[in-house]
């Protein structure tokens, strides 16, 4: 009951007028607004691969330089880690 109390006082947020009906052409729409394209010599591809597991199972690993590039990314075009 404490959450009723002052429900009329508290602010509330507003709901979404618009939703996302068309996933696709949505998905479509955010790759058109631009693009970046990132070439990469043979050297940095080789040093792109991280060394293989030894263990079963896990979370991938990356290596310093793929990491660092992502980051790179991240900071230079205000980019999303995705």
């Amino acid at each position: 009951m404490p959450f009723k109390a002052n429900a009329d006082r508290r602010h509330r947020i507003p709901k979404r007028h618009q939703k996302v009906t068309n996933w696709a052409e949505y998905d479509v729409g955010l790759r058109a607004r631009g693009s970046l394209t990132v070439w990469f010599t043979a050297e940095a591809i080789e040093g792109w691969r991280a060394g293989a597991r030894s263990g079963r199972g896990g979370q991938a690993k990356y290596s310093d330089l793929a990491i660092a590039t992502a980051l790179t990314l991240r900071a230079v075009f205000r980019l999303a880690l995705r």
